[in-house]
C-alpha cells in the first residue's frame, strides 16, 4: 500500500474531503485576503456535521481576531477570508464557503479543491450548533531524527516523537513503533495526533523507521526479505533489524518504560509481524494490519498461482526502481496497454523494468518455488511470542488473505488467549479514515472509529500500560448486510453454526437442494477479449485518479450481461440468509483447452426498489481466482485434459454477511479478470509470463450442475 501522508489525511478528515478528491496541487495562486471584523467572524462560529459523513464534526471558532477550524483528529487551522462567506487555507488548494438560510443566518459550509487537476467535487457540512465547543485534545510532541547502527554496521533512519516535557519528568512511557518502506519524513506531532488520537493523548514514544535500503536508511532493500538463520552478524533480516532497533531505543531514549508495541498496515503490517518472531523481550504487543503474508498464495502478487499483473507491474517499479516511492503514471487505459504487450515479459520490457529483482522472479519463477516459499511468513508462526491483534477488511484489494492466515497459524498455539482478530467492512487500510462508506455502500456508522476507540487503543493500553478497557475475547467481526458488530470465540466460529451448501442449478439458477438431473452451462472464453476486473478506463494502481482502492465494491452489472461468463441466481429470498466464515467454491468444470483460470464471485443482488440509489446493485461479497494448472499442486503445475470434467476446489476467503429478504444470491463464474490478473493462454505453456501469441486460444468452458457433478459453494450459517 502506498503510504498516504497524514498531512493530506489530516486536511481530508478536517474538512470532509476524501483523499481521492485531493488530487489538485496547491499551485493555483491563492486568493487575495481581506480583513473581517471579529463580530463578522463570530457569525461563522459553531459546530458542523458532515452531510454524507455525519460522524465527522468540525468546530469553527474565533480566536485572536482570526477564524479557525478544528476536528477531533486535527489541530486548529486558520481560515483566511477572501471575501464575505468565502475563505481559504494558506498553502493548500482548499476553499471553504459558508452557506446561509432564507433568513440570512449561517446554515452550513461547503469545501472544494481548486487547481488544474481538481475534480471540482464539493463536500457539505451543516451547522447543528452555534456554540463552538472544543473537541480537539491535541497533545504537543517533540521530534527527533537519529541514525541507528544494526549488528552488521548498517545504519537505519528513525524519527522519534514524544510528548513535550516527557524526556525528564513524569511516568516512563512505552514505545509504539512503525517500520516502513514508504518513508517517515512526514511524521510529525500533527500526524500522530491525527492517526492515533487516543494513543497520542494517552502518551507514547512514537518511533517511525525507514527500513534497510529505503529513503534515508543505509543498506540494500530486499522485497519482503526472507527470515534467515542467525549464525553470524551478517545474517540479517527484518526480525534482526527490529531487534537491534529496539535495543538501541531502550538504551538511548530517556525515560522509557522498557515496553514496546509495534503496528503497521500492509508492508508495515508484514514488518509488525516480524517483531513477533524471535521477539525482543521488550516487545509486549503487536498489531499486523492487512499484513503481506504470502505474496504468492493469497496476497499482493499472486492468488492461487494467478499473477496479479497490474499490481506487480506498478508496485515493483515503485519500490525497486529507486530508494523512494515513485508512482507509475500513465494516461493510457492499462487494459489496452497490457493487451497490446501480450504477456508480462512484453509489458516489463516496454517499461524497462525486466532487470528489477522481483520482476526477474516474476519472469523466471511463476510457480511456487523456494524463492516464494522463503518469503512466506505463516510457516514461522509456530508459537505465540507476544499478544497479537490482527486486522483485516472484507474488501481489502491487496492483503485480505494475510490477517486471516496469520491468525489461523497462531491460533493453534494460543494457549494464553493472546491472539485477536478484527474483520470489518473495509478496503486496504480502510479503518484509518472516519467514514461510514466504501464506494456506494453505506454501513450506517463510522466502523473505523469504533475499531480504533474500542479495540485498537485499549489493546495497546492494556499490554503497554496495564490499563483496563480491552474486552475482546477473540474475534470482532462486522456483519455486513445487517451492519452490526459480532463477537466470536474463534474464527471461523466453531459453535452455533452449521455447514451449508448452495448448488448451481439448471437454467442459471441456484438452490439449497442438490441437483437431481444432468445439465451444464457453457460459455466461450477468449483471451483476445478478456473480462475487465473493474470499470474502464483502468488507471495505474496508485496513479492520478485511480479507482483501485474501492474496486471490490463496484457494481458488477457492468460485466454480468457478457456472454463469456456464467451467472447462477436464486429467486428473491423469502428470509434472511447469513454467510459466516470461510466460503468455498467447489466447481466441476471442463475446458476444450489444456489450461484455464477459474474466477468465482459470490454476489448480493439488491432489489430493484432498494433505497439510496442501490436498486439492482450487484455487490461482491467473496471472490477469488484459481489458475487451473495449480489445481493439484502449487509447486508442480500440470496441464488440464481437454474435455475432462475436473473438480476445482478453493477458498473465496472469509465473509460475514446477511443476504436480506428480497435480495438474491448470485454466483458468477468467469475465466478472465483482466488486467489485474494476466491472461491465461488457455493452452498449456511452461511459463505464461513469456507465452507466445500463438498460445492464446478461445476455448469453450463447461460448468456442470448435475447430480454426478454438483458444482456448489459451501459456507457456515447460524443454526
Amino acid at each position: 500500500m502506498r503510504r498516504l501522508t497524514w498531512s493530506v489525511k489530516m486536511l481530508s478528515v478536517a474538512l470532509l474531503l476524501s483523499p481521492a478528491v485531493l488530487v489538485a496541487q496547491a499551485d493555483e495562486a491563492e486568493p487575495q485576503s481581506i480583513t473581517l471584523p471579529a463580530s463578522k467572524l463570530a457569525e461563522y462560529a459553531g459546530q458542523y456535521r458532515g452531510v454524507v459523513e455525519p460522524d465527522i464534526v468540525n468546530v469553527i471558532r474565533v480566536q485572536g481576531g482570526a477564524l479557525y477550524a478544528e476536528g477531533e483528529r486535527t489541530q486548529p487551522v486558520e481560515l483566511t477570508p477572501a471575501s464575505v462567506d468565502h475563505f481559504f487555507i494558506r498553502g493548500t488548494p482548499l476553499r471553504v464557503s459558508f452557506t446561509r438560510d432564507a433568513k440570512g443566518k449561517i446554515s452550513g459550509l461547503t469545501t472544494t479543491v481548486r487547481g488544474p487537476r481538481s475534480t471540482g467535487a464539493a463536500m457539505e457540512m451543516v451547522r447543528f450548533s452555534n456554540k463552538p465547543t472544543a473537541i480537539n485534545h491535541f497533545r504537543d510532541y517533540t521530534r527527533n531524527e537519529v541514525m541507528v547502527p544494526m549488528r552488521d554496521g548498517v545504519k537505519l533512519h528513525l524519527v522519534i516523537l514524544r510528548p513535550k516535557g516527557s524526556e525528564s519528568g513524569g511516568e516512563p512511557l512505552p514505545f509504539l513503533m512503525e517500520r516502513t518502506p514508504y518513508g517517515v519524513d512526514g511524521e510529525t506531532s500533527t500526524s500522530v495526533n491525527a492517526a492515533k488520537p487516543e494513543l497520542a493523548q494517552s502518551g507514547y514514544i512514537f518511533v517511525f523507521g525507514d527500513i534497510r535500503g529505503r529513503y534515508k536508511s543505509e543498506g540494500q532493500f530486499v522485497m519482503n526479505r526472507p527470515i534467515v538463520d542467525h549464525k553470524t552478524k551478517n545474517d540479517i533480516d527484518e526480525t534482526t533489524d527490529t531487534d537491534d532497533t529496539i535495543d538501541w531505543l531502550l538504551k538511548n531514549v530517556p525515560n522509557n518504560s522498557g515496553r514496546v508495541g509495534v503496528y503497521g498496515i500492509s508492508y508495515p503490517g508484514f514488518l509488525a509481524m516480524m517483531a513477533g518472531i524471535d521477539a525482543n523481550p521488550a516487545v509486549k504487543a503487536i498489531s499486523p494490519q492487512a499484513p503481506m503474508t504470502n505474496i504468492w498464495i493469497g496476497d499482493d502478487f499472486f492468488h492461487n498461482g494467478a499473477f496479479r499483473e497490474t499490481y506487480g507491474f506498478d508496485y515493483v517499479q515503485q519500490l525497486e526502481g529507486q530508494k523512494t516511492d515513485v508512482r507509475v503514471e500513465s494516461s493510457e487505459d492499462t487494459f489496452d496497454f497490457f493487451l497490446k504487450n501480450g504477456n508480462f515479459a512484453g509489458a516489463a520490457k516496454s517499461a524497462g523494468m525486466s532487470d528489477l529483482p522481483t520482476a526477474k522472479a516474476f519472469l523466471t519463477q511463476p510457480a511456487y518455488t523456494k524463492f516464494w516459499q522463503d518469503m512466506a511468513v505463516e510457516p514461522h508462526l509456530t508459537k505465540v511470542e507476544v499478544p497479537t491483534l490482527e486486522v483485516g477488511g472484507w474488501w481489502d484489494q491487496e492483503d485480505m488473505w494475510g490477517p486471516q492466515a496469520e491468525y489461523a497459524a497462531l491460533e493453534k498455539h494460543d494457549s494464553k488467549h493472546e491472539v485477536f482478530l478484527v474483520l470489518g467492512p473495509w478496503n486496504h487500510g480502510g479503518w484509518v479514515p472516519t467514514t461510514r462508506h466504501l464506494g456506494a455502500v453505506d454501513f450506517g456508522s463510522a466502523t473505523g472509529e469504533t475499531y480504533r476507540k474500542t479495540i485498537e487503543a485499549p489493546f495497546f493500553e492494556k499490554y503497554l500500560k496495564d490499563r483496563r478497557g480491552f474486552d475482546l475475547k477473540d474475534t470482532a467481526s462486522f456483519r455486513t448486510g445487517v451492519n452490526k458488530w459480532e463477537r466470536y470465540d474463534a474464527w471461523p466460529p466453531k459453535s452455533g453454526f452449521k455447514e451449508t451448501k448452495m448448488y448451481l442449478a439448471a437454467d442459471h439458477g441456484m438452490s439449497f437442494d442438490a441437483p437431481k438431473s444432468e445439465s451444464k452451462t457453457e460459455y466461450v472464453s477468449d483471451p483476445a477479449n478478456p473480462v475487465p476486473y473493474r470499470h474502464r478506463p483502468i488507471q495505474p494502481t496508485y496513479g492520478t485518479g485511480s479507482k483501485w482502492r474501492p474496486w471490490l465494491v463496484e457494481d458488477q452489472r457492468f460485466v454480468s450481461d457478457r456472454k463469456d461468463l456464467a451467472n447462477f441466481t436464486t429467486a428473491p429470498l423469502d428470509h434472511d440468509v447469513t454467510v459466516t466464515g470461510d466460503v468455498m467454491a467447489d466447481l466441476f468444470a471442463a475446458t476444450t483447452g489444456t489450461d484455464s483460470d477459474w474466477v468465482v464471485k459470490l454476489i448480493d443482488v439488491y432489489p430493484d426498489d432498494a433505497p439510496d440509489g442501490m436498486g439492482g446493485y450487484q455487490l461482491m461479497i467473496a471472490d477469488e481466482i484459481l489458475r487451473g494448472r495449480y489445481r493439484n499442486s502449487f509447486e508442480n503445475p500440470e496441464p488440464v485434459k481437454p474435455g475432462e470434467v475436473t473438480e476445482y476446489r478453493w477458498s473465496l476467503h472469509g465473509a460475514d454477511h446477511t443476504f436480506q429478504k428480497g435480495h438474491r444470491i448470485m454466483v458468477e463464474v468467469q475465466s478472465t479478470w483482466f488486467p489485474l490478473y494476466d491472461r491465461n493462454p488457455q493452452t498449456y505453456v511452461p511459463n505464461i509470463m513469456t507465452a507466445p501469441p500463438s498460445a492464446y486460444k478461445a476455448e469453450t468452458i463447461s460448468i456442470y450442475e448435475s447430480s454426478k457433478y454438483p458444482s456448489r459453494i459451501e459456507f457456515e450459517m447460524p443454526e
